[in-house]
């Protein structure tokens, strides 16, 4: 039972960490916004890594004005839809708690916290993918490359 279990986390698993990194923010975009006036997320030219049972991946994308709350509060992706009904966000830290579901009605359990900046942040947390089990590690470190993107960036 515990290789079917292993199996299964390895498999899941990097599907897990785009689901908790990569989800859709559920609140207003005035939620997102740091409490204080100088530390706000800002827009431009982004990398970011996450990784999770020593799996990482890197990608840079141009983030708008328009969507930086989108990506601080949680990347989106077509495959996980997630909401976050702990959200504290101030003073450099930030924290979310809440649930992912895919297309097929697969539910996770999500926790996040770190630390952030107006041109950085890390969040470490993790997924628990089946009720009463252990949650399995993650993390998403990013940092604001360039307040302009190149011409031939990938957009948000």
């Amino acid at each position: 039972m515990k290789t079917v279990l292993t199996r299964a986390a390895a498999v899941a698993v990097p599907a897990i960490v785009g689901a908790l990194f990569l989800a859709a923010p559920a609140t207003p975009q005035a939620a997102m916004q740091p409490q204080t006036g100088g530390d706000t997320v800002l827009p431009g030219y982004w990398e970011y890594t996450t990784s999770a049972v020593g799996v990482r991946d890197t990608e840079q994308k141009c983030v708008r004005p328009s969507e930086i709350n989108r990506f601080f509060g949680g990347l989106s992706t077509r495959r996980w839809r997630c909401t976050y009904p702990v959200r504290q966000v101030g003073n450099g830290n930030a924290r979310f708690e809440g649930t992912c579901t895919d297309h097929k009605n697969r539910r996770v359990n999500v926790r996040l916290n770190g630390t952030y900046t107006s041109e950085s942040f890390t969040f470490r947390g993790g997924a628990q993918l089946a009720r009463g089990t252990p949650y399995l590690p993650a993390s998403i470190t990013a940092r604001r490359i360039a307040a302009q993107c190149p011409a031939n960036a990938e957009y948000f």
